[in-house]
């Protein structure tokens, strides 16, 4: 699961990106408007953090924004303005939620995980595609029952393409999207071949009847045999 931080307090921000890595998602951040964004014209994330009040512009413009854009992503408000009528505009803007700031960051935690499971699955626990049953939260695979062991990448592989069902994906959407900003560090992408490749092994070897297919020219995509 990857998720956009827009936080300008630069302390908050990093306590945030912090506990969020700790929880094993990919996190990026943004300290701007023009820096959030810069990253959902380029990116898709599951879950958005915005802070209303930056310091070059609106919070709920870019919120207005991002559903202009008709993008799909669980948005989160966290503000220092409790008032009722900022909560009432976030949210016919389109925001999943809505919480003031000071918070503890298990409460942050806690929401963000609430609006993952009904944004992804419409509030239940697995995703099943052919014969392959995915549980996000505890991080298992299953394969007509049998727990088939992947490590923490092939993971977030495997769940991004089984929420993307027989879309194209490019390989640096894909990188970008399971590696994060460290995915601009490479000039190559060794790394995601090398990924996939174990992961169409485990897959084939366990008797799935998904296989993440190359298209040529373009990247992969996940498709029913």
């Amino acid at each position: 699961m990857k998720i956009l931080v827009i936080e300008d307090d630069n302390s908050l921000r990093e306590i945030i990106c912090r506990a969020l890595e700790g929880e094993r998602y990919i996190v990026e951040s943004a300290s701007t408007y023009m820096q959030a964004d810069s990253k959902i014209a380029g990116y898709t994330y599951d879950c958005i953090l915005l802070d209303i009040m930056l310091p070059d512009g609106s919070g709920l413009k870019l919120l207005e924004h991002i559903r202009n854009l008709k993008k799909r992503e669980n948005v989160i408000i966290i503000s220092a303005r409790n008032s009722i009528e900022d909560k009432v505009t976030g949210l016919d803007l389109g925001a999943d939620d809505y919480l003031a700031k000071p918070f503890h960051i298990s409460e942050l935690i806690a929401r963000v995980k609430s609006v993952l499971r009904r944004g992804r699955s419409h509030g239940e626990f697995t995703i099943e595609l052919g014969n392959v049953t995915l549980h996000p939260d505890s991080r298992r695979v299953e394969i007509e029952g049998t727990e088939i062991k992947l490590v923490k990448k092939e993971f977030d592989i495997l769940l991004y393409f089984m929420q993307r069902p027989s879309h194209v994906i490019d390989k640096g959407v894909l990188a970008e999207s399971v590696w994060g900003d460290y995915a601009d560090d490479s000039d190559n992408f060794q790394f995601v071949y090398a990924q996939i490749k174990n992961l169409r092994r485990k897959l084939e070897g366990a008797g799935a009847t998904i296989e993440i297919s190359a298209v040529y020219g373009f990247g992969y995509k996940l498709i029913i045999k």
